[in-house]
C-alpha cells in the first residue's frame, strides 16, 4: 500500500515520526490511526446499541407477547 503526501500533510507526519516523534516510522503512526479510527467505529456502535436496547427495555410490560422459537424463526423468514 502506497501513500502519498505532500505540504502541510507531510510536514505533520515528519514532525511527529522519528527522534522528536511519538512513533519511529511513518507505518507505525498509520497503525496506530487505523485502529483508534476502528475503535471510534466500534465505539459509535456499541453506543448506537445501547441505546436500541435501553429503548425497548424501556417499553411496558404489556406491550411484551409470548413466542416460540418457531415464530421468531417464520418472522425471520419475512
Amino acid at each position: 500500500m502506497t501513500v502519498r503526501l505532500s505540504g502541510p500533510l507531510s510536514d505533520f507526519v515528519s514532525a511527529n515520526v522519528g527522534e522528536h516523534g511519538d512513533y519511529e516510522n511513518v507505518s507505525e503512526y498509520v497503525r496506530d490511526l487505523i485502529r483508534r479510527d476502528k475503535e471510534q467505529r466500534e465505539a459509535k456502535e456499541f453506543e448506537r446499541l445501547k441505546a436500541e436496547l435501553a429503548h425497548a427495555y424501556a417499553a411496558p410490560e404489556s406491550s411484551y407477547k409470548p413466542l416460540t422459537a418457531a415464530d421468531v424463526i417464520a418472522r425471520n423468514r419475512t
